[in-house]
């Protein structure tokens, strides 16, 4: 008998780390094969489902960053270490690692969407042989936003870090600025084979597409991740359809070649 992929199985809540007021990692058991950039549907009965992006991924667990925004959410947080979860997936199309490795990468992320990308940052971190350079461009709202502060700190030393907030007063520690303005000083040795990554909020993403192609990167090499509302997982409510696209099943992570059209 095949196994009914609505159904959602149970996982204990090994861990919970808060990053902010509103914004927590919940480390979930979790044994088999998933990728950076794929998602889970986090349920909570009587309450509903919501797609929750993977942001961690290790031997017999994944993290799963949590924002409190709504009805399913606010319920997650209520919910704390020893307890358990619903979980369907993992779904979607993630990040491939391998399509990055060889070159130079940068990375460019706005707020959460450092969550799906935390894992192929990692990655590359911790295998700088894969890699010709690196940089990550991680921008936020304020101080009180940044997540993962204590995974930045680890970077900084394995890569070029730009850490930026839109508004405040210069530090030490950060940048102040939009992503979109360090762009262009990128020093790259070969901008015709860089790689790029994007994730963000979709006018962020439109913007640092657009920038990185004026500075010479080649659609081809980059690649996004869609934000969009995943009902299902499964291809079959059709709430994250555009054009012929299904983002729970052809996405989130596209190619720029093909997300550049995914237009509503």
């Amino acid at each position: 008998m095949n196994e009914n992929v609505y159904v959602p199985f149970l996982s204990k809540i090994q861990k919970v780390i808060r990053h902010t007021s509103i914004e927590y990692t919940f480390r979930m058991e979790y044994h088999g094969n998933v990728k950076p950039g794929q998602f889970f549907e986090v349920s909570m009965p009587k309450y509903g489902e919501a797609p929750i992006s993977v942001s961690g991924i290790g031997e017999g667990y994944v993290d799963l960053t949590i924002r409190r925004v709504g009805k399913v959410t606010h319920e997650i947080f209520e919910k704390y270490e020893g307890n358990s979860l619903f979980l369907r997936g993992p779904y979607g199309n993630g990040f491939e690692v391998s399509d990055y490795a060889g070159g130079e990468l940068v990375i460019v992320a706005g707020g959460t969407g450092v969550s799906p990308v935390r894992g192929v940052i990692s990655h590359f971190g911790n295998h700088p042989e894969e890699h010709d350079g690196m940089t990550l461009i991680a921008g936020f709202k304020s101080d009180d936003d940044i997540l993962f502060s204590m995974d930045f700190e680890t970077w900084k030393k394995q890569m070029n870090v730009i850490l930026t907030v839109d508004k405040g007063e210069p530090s030490p520690d950060r940048q102040v600025g939009l992503v979109t303005s360090f762009i262009p000083q990128l020093e790259l040795k070969d901008v015709a084979s860089a790689k790029a990554i994007v994730v963000g909020p979709p006018a962020m993403m439109r913007f640092s597409t657009a920038a990185l192609l004026e500075r010479g990167f080649r659609e081809e090499n980059i690649w996004i991740s869609q934000e969009r509302k995943m009902c299902c997982g499964l291809g079959k409510c059709g709430h994250c359809r555009i054009n012929d696209k299904y983002v729970c099943l052809d996405g989130p992570v596209f190619p720029y070649t093909v997300g550049k059209n995914l237009l509503d």
